[in-house]
């Protein structure tokens, strides 16, 4: 089944401010934008983002809502190829100082948007500077969100990291270039559960035969959530074990 991860959605209260905020900082350009009588969605990304690279889909909402991040989506993570230097060059920017590289390790830093999402830099040696790497989620149990994406998916597991009090797992399609967002799922040892809230909307999935797809996620007892029929034929929604709603898309 083909299923590179073709976008991650967050919902903005106010979208100028919101692509301000990632045209400025980052030098995301739009590559598209999709105008609905109550909703605007603008995708995202890097100039130069690789072709099966994810992008970002800001949604907003004409009648002023506002949303409650909750905790069961942690972050997006954008690429560098050094970490001080790009946080450096936000911070100079006048991003907010939120965990510099230093309070994470070396490796790693977060900002924030102007919404509250979270966004980790990661050093990578791979992709376009600030291309979508990760989306990371918080599950409950491991093992059954692991055979989630490994069976309806068919994404496999190629890097994980064990620590005392939580294990971070990332997984993607087995073909997929270093350059393909993953998705980062987070497992705290202390049972904890989470909240979806609404500041986050789904991760998206492509495939060259929306109908094709459905019909396997649904042999292999994927949620009917919204079939593609429902949705005018043009993607479909499911969702994980835990909540998180994947969206499938023909790009």
């Amino acid at each position: 089944m083909d299923a590179t991860l073709d976008h991650v959605m967050m919902r903005v209260e106010d979208l100028d401010a919101a692509m301000d905020w990632y045209t400025g900082n980052l030098e995301y350009e739009e590559k598209g934008r999709w105008e609905a009588d109550t909703f605007t969605n603008v995708f995202l990304g890097p100039e130069d983002v690789h072709e099966d690279g994810a992008l970002l889909e800001l949604t907003y909402n004409h009648d002023g809502r506002s949303y409650e991040m909750g905790d069961a989506w942690g972050h997006i993570a954008v690429r560098t190829d050094d970490v001080y230097e790009a946080y450096d060059e936000l911070m100079e920017k006048g991003v907010e100082d939120y965990r510099d590289p230093d309070s994470c390790g070396g490796s790693y830093a977060f900002v924030k948007d102007p919404d509250g999402h979270e966004v980790e830099i990661v050093e990578r040696d791979h992709g376009a500077k600030y291309s979508l790497d990760h989306t990371m989620m918080r599950v409950e149990d491991a093992d059954a969100a692991i055979g989630w994406y490994s069976r309806k998916l068919e994404y496999e597991l190629f890097r994980r990291s064990e620590h005392d009090s939580f294990a971070l797992y990332f997984l993607k399609p087995e073909d997929a270039p270093d350059e393909a967002m993953s998705v980062e799922l987070t497992y705290n040892y202390d049972g904890s559960t989470y909240e979806m809230g609404d500041a986050w909307g789904h991760v998206a999935v492509r495939t060259s035969d929306l109908h094709g797809a459905w019909e396997t996620l649904m042999e292999r007892n994927a949620e009917d959530y919204r079939d593609p029929e429902s949705c005018d034929d043009r993607y479909a929604f499911t969702k994980t074990n835990d909540g998180h709603e994947v969206e499938v898309v023909t790009r």
